[in-house]
């Protein structure tokens, strides 16, 4: 049984991993019309596997923007299992990349590192970071109402104080999502909004405080101080806090995410993405490499704009919606 097959086996079993892959299917419609046309097109025109057919595919999986150090980290380990596997069949081929993207997007670790870290007594506290327009507050919003959904208690921080408007979309979404939100006026001390978060979810009991935060990053210095800042009147009040610093990145902006995703890791620890419009754009490789240059796990994908289109990513289901038109288009031939 080929790898694809086993994938296929394990999203048919409940209904709820079938949901999940629909999702994914949909939601990743471009990206996948995009890298399985040209990997189809790719392998109708090879029918041996050799060095030529490699080279080519660097190129479909860097358009894809799997990133030049993953593609080359990647097709390294396709030839050993070719040779290992003695493939001369191009067609075979399909099996082995989904495989292989799997692996690498694990590495040594397993799918744990996909889920949040916020079980356990006590409050805990979600910091949420990213520029202006990546979804920052759509995220919280879609994050609040998922949680809530699970029987969590869930209060949110409006510390974007500087963006117009922030705080009164956080509030809408708040209202969606039936959680409160603990705000000051625009313009006030992000890290006294968030002091103020922290208090009002002590005194509510609650399980889960998400804490939005500015950014603004003409001047990635002030903003950096800003989050250090936030980051430590947070540890001061939990100890061991924050549990979870989610970094928002719009997949749609493609390897400049990736620019955003460094300079964001040397400022505040992050320790998951959260990647919105994954549904927008035919570049959804960004995924791989953000995992596999910066060692940061996708911890929840956008791929719609309801209030339940923000899935926990599931590299599994990821890779399996990207190669199951080729699988289709396998069927119907």
């Amino acid at each position: 049984m080929g790898f694809m097959d086993k994938l296929k086996q394990k999203f048919k079993q409940d209904n709820e991993t079938k949901q999940v892959t629909e999702k994914y299917q949909e939601g990743m419609k471009k990206t996948r019309n995009s890298f399985s046309g040209k990997l189809n097109d790719l392998i109708a025109r090879y029918r041996k596997v050799d060095e030529d057919f490699f080279e080519e595919l660097e190129e479909v999986l860097i358009t894809a923007d799997v990133g030049v150090t993953t593609v080359m980290d990647l097709v390294e380990e396709l030839k050993m299992e070719v040779k290992r596997q003695n493939i001369k069949d191009s067609e075979q081929i399909k099996d082995v990349i989904s495989e292989k993207l799997v692996e690498i997007y694990y590495g040594d670790e397993d799918e744990s590192i996909e889920k949040l870290k916020i079980d356990g007594d006590g409050l805990k506290v979600i910091l949420v970071v990213g520029v202006n327009g990546a979804g920052k507050t759509t995220s919280i919003g879609k994050l609040a109402h998922q949680l809530k959904q699970e029987g969590k208690n869930v209060v949110l921080a409006a510390g974007d104080t500087f963006r117009a408007g922030a705080i009164e979309q956080l509030e809408v979404w708040g209202e969606r999502a039936d959680v409160p939100v603990i705000k000051q006026s625009e313009g006030s001390d992000p890290a006294a909004v968030i002091y103020d978060g922290v208090q009002a979810a002590k005194s509510r009991n609650a399980d889960v405080l998400i804490c939005d935060t500015a950014g603004r990053l003409q001047n990635k210095v002030n903003l950096m101080n800003e989050l250090s800042k936030v980051k430590r009147v947070i540890e001061r009040e939990i100890p061991d806090a924050p549990h979870e610093v989610l970094l928002v990145l719009d997949a749609t902006t493609g390897q400049n995410a990736l620019n955003q995703a460094r300079t964001f890791s040397d400022a505040t620890d992050v320790t998951g993405i959260v990647l919105t419009k994954l549904d927008g754009t035919a570049k959804g490789g960004i995924v791989l490499a953000i995992r596999n240059e910066l060692q940061l796990p996708v911890k929840f994908v956008g791929l719609g704009e309801k209030i339940n289109d923000l899935q926990q990513f599931d590299a599994s289901a990821f890779v399996y919606g990207l190669f199951s038109d080729i699988d289709i288009e396998a069927k119907e031939d």
